[in-house]
């Protein structure tokens, strides 16, 4: 056997290759090519090993397969390799095939093997379609050529000569799982290039069946140019190519295999493949919308796929009958030139929608009546009218009163509405919406992009409507039938964040947008205007939920001049609960709903005339405040699940940075406080309540009993002294690549006896106890505290006083707290981006 320094000049000319492409690729070399080139490297890599410890003369072959076969690899993709032995093995092959793995597991390569003989081989591709798959991209390598070549001529004749359809549906079904697993949504922040909707692997999908139906011909070729039109093949390559460099692009980043397109290799992969900051957006944001544009299209060619080898194969006995929907007695529908046919709507002719732009929503509103998909001609047939959706089109009113229909009195408004957005047509009718499509926000806080979010939160808005989340917002849906104008409602949710990116500022851009929209559809002035005030007030009702008082009359006296009437506090409550839901998961819970219940319950209260109550101070228990007495301090901590929380009530001898302390004690604990509210007794009892969740955003200490006892310790023992709080963790790799800027803001309204301190910067543990810290040093008294996170970002409101009980109003106070907090808001260690990734300002979260 040769010595492994052997390998010595495998391993530099395979680095020196890899070296070369990477390089190549940072100057533009498309991503196939690239990936061709590292395929090249391994080519080499694994036939020098193989003449090293291979098996000479004998009949073993050695074949690429899966991915590799394909003659493309990413820097760390898996070695895909079988071994084709005959019947009889030669002496020593065992032992020989041992060290060719060892080799090549030495120069870095993670290898998947398979030794098989021809039968066996054979065999197994007839009956898994994984290993039929791995075969169908097969090329000789190294060995004798002789048996490989035999081989794989009788495994595509097999193939050629088998039934389509299993292996079809398996690819199919293969599909849906990978998706379930990586990601359903095609529209998730943080996409898998390999295996999400819209990636590689979906474009993999097409390729396999294409060489199922022509093994014999170059990558399916023969089968590939009657399934694709020129132009889709051309749309096909184009993904490919971006995909792959995208790709390797993170494969190289990561040091190592990387697939998800995470937030902290988002800016650096951006800015290598050449975005550029454009009408206030962001690089980042440039490439996702890129991104998310070739997804699409990528579920387009699937879909014009699937409706040519319908057509194909309708006509050939033993072809997809069973297996694929297929044209059978065709019923008339309620839209003229459109028919349903085996359970799906299509077209009775390529001009059926063109002649008459209309029916193009009319075809989408009757999918959604029918509860029917729609047949991939139909697709194709929106996508060939899109250019006769003109500014007539779009003023029509039987077209706006379609739309309508689908949005705010539709069966299945989330599912029809992105059919239409996948299709191109959502976008081309309301333009204003066309602004967001594909629009990322690089701030952790979204899951989806900004029209997957807006369609997602009227599904949610939907189901509101319809009781299926009654548990969840029971005050949302028994108001909904007080709504005058759900038409409003649904549109004003459509259009809430099309002002986004906008050069006058979300909320204004939003309102123009959304009353020239309305107005274009023929809503009359008043509607459009009610839209338009929604859109731009779309956010107050959770702003002041979370960041405000709601048991302090001033702060009631301000949302309601604001709102105006229980009409918009109605509307703003279902819309807000439902904007807020479709952020992603984890986001929306119950703590949440109950801030924002409170607030109507009290506003609602103002604008009937009826009496609201006085800010009200918490009140301990008698057996609580009698341990306390005895102790010099008490807490007793009761889970809420209704609202996702726990509630710490706790009692202690009041003294100057009590609070700062304690919530210093609760982040060592692990405990992230959400809301607070703070008061001191006449006597000198400090009386706070917190309520607390853990890190997942459920109620801390649910089901750890020894967990609570252990925080309700830790808290008297800080008041009390005999605790001293930890340090703060500092922030992790994957926040660290943004950039948030902190914002100090003071707030002194009208009828208030407290000075509101919002302040904003990066989150990170411990923040709140650094905040609490720099404000009881400034010599203030924190009356509550309000807690909200927008991802990275932390959004902290206090109410605070003097010493002696007054507002914060002097310039020169105002300053220098404002410094004090500023220097808290900086993490106590800068956070260091890792290395080779560009860092980005992290775009408004809201």
């Amino acid at each position: 056997m040769t010595d492994l320094s052997a390998l010595v000049p495998i391993r530099d000319d395979l680095q020196a290759a890899r070296d070369k492409a990477a390089a190549r690729l940072e100057a533009g070399l498309g991503g196939v090519e690239t990936a061709r080139l590292y395929a090249a490297a391994a080519d080499r890599a694994v036939t020098a090993v193989w003449d090293l410890f291979g098996t000479g003369d004998t009949d073993v072959s050695v074949l690429a397969v899966g991915g590799y076969g394909r003659g493309v690899l990413a820097p760390w993709s898996d070695l895909d390799l079988m071994l084709l032995i005959p019947a009889r093995l030669p002496p020593d092959l065992e032992a020989r095939i041992e060290a060719v793995h060892h080799g090549l597991w030495d120069l870095g390569f993670k290898v998947g093997w398979a030794v098989r003989t021809e039968a066996e081989a054979l065999r197994l591709a007839r009956q898994d379609m994984t290993v039929r798959t791995s075969l169908l991209e097969a090329r000789y390598l190294v060995g004798a050529a002789g048996p490989a070549d035999r081989f794989l001529s009788r495994f595509r004749r097999a193939v050629k000569k088998a039934d389509p359809r299993p292996f079809i549906a398996a690819k199919l079904e293969e599909r849906d799982i990978r998706h379930a697993k990586a990601g359903s949504v095609r529209y998730q922040v943080e996409p898998n290039v390999k295996d999400g909707k819209g990636g590689l692997r979906d474009l993999n999908t097409l390729y396999w069946i294409a060489r199922s139906l022509a093994p014999q011909s170059d990558m399916g070729r023969a089968a590939l140019e009657g399934l694709l039109t020129a132009r889709e093949q051309r749309l096909a390559a184009q993904a490919f190519d971006f995909l792959w460099a995208v790709r390797i692009h993170l494969h190289l980043l990561a040091g190592r295999a990387q697939d998800k397109l995470a937030f902290e290799y988002q800016p650096e992969v951006a800015r290598r493949m050449g975005s550029k900051d454009r009408k206030g957006e962001l690089p980042v944001e440039r490439f996702m919308r890129r991104y998310f544009v070739i997804a699409r299209d990528v579920g387009a060619l699937t879909r014009a796929m699937s409706a040519k080898l319908e057509a194909q194969h309708a006509k050939q006995a033993g072809g997809l009958m069973r297996l694929l929907p297929l044209p059978g007695r065709r019923r008339k529908s309620a839209v003229d030139g459109v028919v349903e046919e085996a359970g799906r709507l299509t077209v009775t002719d390529a001009t059926a929608l063109a002649d008459n732009p209309v029916r193009m929503l009319e075809l989408f509103r009757e999918a959604d009546r029918l509860g029917l998909d729609l047949h991939p001609d139909a697709f194709g047939a929106v996508a060939r009218s899109l250019d006769r959706v003109t500014p007539a089109l779009r003023r029509d009113p039987e077209a706006a009163r379609a739309l309508i229909d689908i949005l705010a009195h539709g069966k299945r408004p989330y599912r029809t509405l992105s059919l239409m957005n996948e299709a191109g047509l959502l976008g081309r009718f309301v333009p204003e919406f066309a602004r967001v499509v594909g629009q990322t926000q690089f701030n952790r806080y979204h899951a989806y992009t900004v029209d997957e979010h807006t369609l997602q939160a009227i599904g949610i808005l939907r189901d509101i409507e319809t009781g299926t989340l009654k548990d969840d917002h029971p005050l949302s849906h028994s108001i909904f039938p007080l709504i005058d104008d759900r038409e409003a409602l649904y549109l004003a949710l459509l259009l809430h964040d099309v002002g986004k990116g906008g050069t006058r500022g979300q909320l204004e851009d939003g309102a123009i947008a959304a009353r020239r929209a309305c107005e274009r559809m023929g809503l009359g002035h008043a509607r459009a205007e009610l839209v338009a005030w929604l859109v731009e007030h779309h956010l107050v009702l959770s702003d002041f939920a979370q960041k405000r008082d709601a048991a302090d009359p001033a702060t009631i006296a301000a949302f309601a001049e604001i709102v105006g009437d229980l009409e918009r506090l109605r509307m703003l409550l279902v819309l807000t609960a439902a904007d807020v839901r479709a952020v992603g998961p984890g986001v929306w819970n119950g703590w949440k709903g109950q801030l924002m219940r409170d607030l109507y319950a009290a506003t609602a209260a103002r604008f009937r005339g009826e009496d609201t109550p006085d800010d009200v101070s918490p009140e301990p228990d008698a057996a609580l405040m009698a341990r306390a007495v005895k102790q010099g301090a008490a807490a007793e901590l009761v889970h809420r699940p209704a609202w996702d929380t726990a509630e710490l009530t706790f009692v202690a001898r009041d003294r100057h940075g009590l609070f700062a302390d304690v919530v210093a004690t609760l982040a060592a604990e692990g405990a992230d406080v959400s809301g607070a509210r703070v008061h001191t007794s006449d006597d000198g009892w400090a009386i706070d309540v917190f309520q607390l969740q853990h890190s997942q955003g459920g109620a801390y200490g649910e089901g750890d009993h020894q967990a609570s006892r252990r925080l309700q310790k830790a808290v008297v023992d800080a008041a009390l002294g005999r605790r001293k709080p930890g340090a703060p963790a500092n922030a992790t790799p994957r926040t660290s690549v943004f950039d948030v800027a902190p914002v100090v803001v003071f707030d002194n309204p009208n009828g208030g006896d407290a000075t509101i301190l919002e302040t904003s910067g990066r989150d990170r543990p411990g923040l709140l106890a650094d905040l609490a810290a720099a404000l009881s040093a400034s010599g203030l008294t924190i009356r509550s505290a309000h807690i909200e996170s927008h991802g990275v970002r932390a959004v902290d409101a206090f109410y605070v006083t003097t010493r002696t009980g007054k507002r914060l109003t002097a310039k020169a106070d105002q300053a220098r707290v404002r410094e004090a907090l500023l220097a808290a808001l900086k993490p106590p260690v800068e956070p260091v981006a890792p290395k080779k990734m560009a860092r980005a300002r992290a775009s408004a979260a809201r």
